[in-house]
């Protein structure tokens, strides 16, 4: 490790954040003598963020607790465009209400990981459409666009991708790089942020907005990425086989929450331990040093630091007795999925109707292959039927998803 002077450094090195820095010396004593404003963006196109955004939210906390402050740049102007960075396909657009609702319920997230209010090194959330939506076209190409040439944006990976793969990409899509470039160039001159960060994929970008803020305004601005968070199987961080793993409880339980994290790796522990959770380096070594079946402690110390975070103690506590409960005392915890059924149910729709598969196909698939169990029992008939019944039915598909049919 770098031997860096900065608690913000020093903090970010020793748990793994740092990919690449633009001036690391320079930033490295900026932020051993002043609070150093950084912000990160963040499109708006779902009420959620999910677990692919959580090192970028875990990088402001961290910008936070060493003495700084935590910029969150919402994308209310941009979601509007649409970041072809990793897309194959045109986004679609959403309306105006959609992604005012969508910013509001994200925040919520926000507000678990982060202290906002007026102080030197309180969060703050901005709203990039406050100030992109004031521009007017020919001021943009006139003040802006001149800084930009046509041939460096074609070597872009973002654009670069997307044209030898010969799909479309529209010139709205094309002008996302200029406006994050004056997102960093409005806020260095109006909030004296000094730091963006982002993922490695944003590298580019970041450069953009750097320079465009030192052409026009003469700023010292830097930039830092985080590496590329794959899981251990070389799979994308944040997405599971049932799908995204999503921060807030509205679209997604605690208890699948705290079982995305209890699924964990065994090689992924120590590294997701630093990451996205705030338990001590010393007692992450000695969970990461754990072998055999010993590395279940770990896994579950994970998964009640994450989900603390982002669900609250409560929700962490609830969720790990559930488990305990269903995988160890093989009974019914109250914190599991559940769906309601009117009356009797086939087994088929109960597996749909929990999420545990997408098709009545893939369901009649699973119970074939003796995955679907009824209280306990593998039940391998595809016309089997739950009676309706006083008390819960459990049912679970394979060995780790398992949920509750409750009787109306």
């Amino acid at each position: 490790m770098t031997a860096y002077k900065s608690d913000l450094l020093r903090l970010l090195d020793a748990r793994g954040y740092i990919h690449q820095t633009t001036d690391a010396p320079a930033l490295d004593a900026l932020a051993s003598k002043e609070i150093v404003p950084g912000y990160i963006g963040f499109d708006a196109t779902a009420p959620s963020l999910h677990v692919g955004n959580l090192v970028s939210i875990m990088l402001l906390r961290r910008l936070q607790q060493s003495g700084h402050k935590p910029v969150v740049v919402m994308g209310g102007g941009t979601t509007r465009i649409g970041d072809p960075t990793g897309k194959d396909e045109v986004r679609k657009m959403l309306t105006d209400e959609t992604i005012e609702a969508n910013i509001n319920s994200i925040r919520t997230a926000f507000e678990k990981f982060l202290t906002f209010g007026d102080g030197p090194t309180d969060a703050v959330m901005v709203n990039n459409h406050d100030w992109l939506g004031q521009l007017g076209y020919i001021e943009l190409l006139q003040q802006v666009g001149t800084h930009f040439t046509i041939n460096r944006m074609l070597t872009f990976d973002s654009v670069k991708l997307r044209l030898e793969r010969e799909q479309p990409m529209t010139f709205l899509e094309f002008n996302y790089m200029i406006l994050q470039g004056y997102d960093f160039r409005h806020l260095s001159k109006t909030m004296g942020v000094r730091l963006q960060m982002g993922g490695s994929d944003q590298w580019g970008n970041i450069i953009n907005g750097m320079e465009l803020a030192r052409r026009m305004d003469g700023a010292e601005v830097f930039g830092l990425t985080t590496p590329l968070i794959t899981k251990a199987d070389g799979s994308k961080m944040g997405k599971s086989v049932s799908g995204a793993i999503w921060l807030n409880r509205e679209q997604l339980p605690d208890y699948d929450y705290w079982q995305f994290w209890r699924n964990t790796d065994d090689r992924d522990v120590g590294r997701f331990l630093r990451l996205f959770t705030d338990l001590p380096l010393d007692e992450i070594q000695r969970l990461e040093a754990l072998g055999g079946s010993e590395i279940n402690a770990a896994k579950i110390a994970l998964a009640n630091a994450a989900t603390e975070l982002c669900r609250g103690a409560d929700a962490a506590t609830l969720a790990s007795e559930t488990a305990r409960k269903t995988f160890e005392e093989g009974s019914s915890g109250g914190d599991l999925p559940s769906f309601d059924a009117l009356g009797d149910i086939s087994l088929i729709d109960a597996l749909v109707g929990l999420g545990f598969v997408a098709s009545k196909k893939e369901a009649r698939r699973m119970i074939q292959g003796g995955g679907a169990r009824v209280d306990g029992d593998a039940v391998t008939a595809e016309d089997a039927v739950i009676s309706a019944q006083a008390a819960p039915v459990k049912i679970s598909a394979g060995k780790k998803k398992h949920g509750l049919i409750n009787f109306i």
